[in-house]
C-alpha cells in the first residue's frame, strides 16, 4: 500500500533527472513531506502537447491530483479510496484498465510512510478487542538518496456540472501501483533489538512493515513505461516485476507524521528507536 509519501524536489531537478522536456512553472508545487491522498503530486508522463504542431509525444513533468477519477465516473466522490492500484489486477479492473494502456507516468517521490501496529495492541487487535492500536511510522526511502520513481496510471475526468471553458472543467488524476511488499532484508537492516513496551524488534523487511508496497522503476524501465505507443497487456505487464532487493531502508519517524495537517523535513528524521506511545 501506498497511502502518505514524501516529495520535496524541486520541479527543475526532476525534470533534469527524467529527461522532462517540457513543464509550466505556473504548476510548480511546494515541497511537501506529508502528501496525502487528494493532494496535487508530480507526476512524469509522455503526451502530445495540446494544440501543438508536431503530433509526437513529449515528456512532462505535470501536476495530478493524487486519486484516480475514471473517465466514465459520474462524480469524483471516490477519488480518495482510488490511491493504488494493484499490479497484479491493474491490466483488468474496470477503473484501471484503460489508464494502463494508455496513460502511465512516474510519480517522484523521496520516499513513502508506513505504519507498524505495535505487538501488545496487534494481540488485542487479534483478539478481537476494540482498542485502538497502537502504530509506529517507518519512512522507507532508497538507500543510496536517489528519487523514488513510483509507476503510476493517470487519468482526465470531464466534471459535467461546469462549462467547458472552467479552468476546473477537467480533473487530471492519478494513482500509485502496488506491489507484494519485498521479504528479502533491505538495506543497512540489522539483528534488531527488541524495544520497551512490547513493541516489535525493527523489521528487517518492507514484507514486515506492511505486506504491500509501492512499485519503484529503474532507470531502466522508464522510458518504456512512460511510451504510449506500448499498449497492449503483454509488453506492459514484465514491466511491473518487482525491482532488485536491498535498495531501500526503513527507519522509525516521529508519530506526528500521521496527522496530515503536520508537514516539513522533520517528519523523515529518524528516530533512535519507535516511540513509545500515541494512540490514533
Amino acid at each position: 500500500m501506498c497511502g502518505r509519501y514524501a516529495a520535496s524536489r524541486r520541479p527543475e531537478d526532476l525534470a533534469g533527472l527524467f529527461e522532462v522536456e517540457k513543464w509550466e512553472p505556473e504548476e510548480t508545487l511546494a515541497p511537501d513531506w506529508n502528501v496525502a491522498p487528494t493532494k496535487s503530486v508530480y507526476a512524469v508522463l509522455e503526451r502530445p502537447v495540446k494544440d501543438a504542431a508536431d503530433p509526437r509525444p513529449v515528456r512532462q513533468l505535470r501536476a495530478l491530483r493524487w486519486g484516480l477519477v475514471p473517465s466514465w465516473a459520474k462524480t469524483p466522490e471516490g477519488a480518495a479510496r482510488m490511491i493504488n492500484a494493484r499490479a497484479e489486477t491493474v491490466h483488468e479492473k474496470p477503473s484501471f484498465r484503460r489508464a494502463f494502456g494508455a496513460r502511465r507516468c512516474l510519480l517522484p517521490a523521496d520516499g513513502y510512510y508506513e505504519w507498524v501496529t505495535g505487538a501488545q495492541e496487534r494481540e488485542l487487535e487479534e483478539k478481537g478487542r476494540r482498542k485502538r492500536a497502537r502504530k509506529q511510522p517507518y519512512f522507507v526511502t532508497p538507500a543510496d538518496g536517489s528519487v523514488m520513481a513510483m509507476a503510476g496510471v493517470y487519468e482526465f475526468w470531464r466534471d459535467p456540472t461546469l462549462p467547458p471553458d472552467h479552468p476546473r472543467a477537467w480533473w487530471a488524476t492519478c494513482s500509485v501501483i502496488t506491489t507484494e511488499a519485498d521479504k528479502e532484508p533491505f538495506a543497512g537492516a540489522g539483528e534488531g533489538e527488541p524495544v520497551e513496551r512490547g513493541e516489535p524488534a525493527r523489521p528487517h523487511s518492507l514484507a514486515e512493515i506492511h505486506p504491500r508496497m509501492p512499485l519503484v522503476l529503474p532507470p531502466d524501465r522508464w522510458s518504456a513505461w512512460l511510451d504510449p505507443a506500448r499498449t497492449e497487456p503483454e509488453e506492459l505487464l514484465p514491466l511491473l516485476a518487482p525491482p532488485p532487493s536491498g535498495l531501500v531502508r526503513a527507519y522509525p519517524v516521529t508519530t506526528a507524521v500521521s496527522d496530515v495537517r503536520n508537514n516539513g523535513p522533520e517528519l523523515t528524521e529518524e528516530l533512535a528507536a519507535p516511540e513509545e506511545s500515541t494512540l490514533f
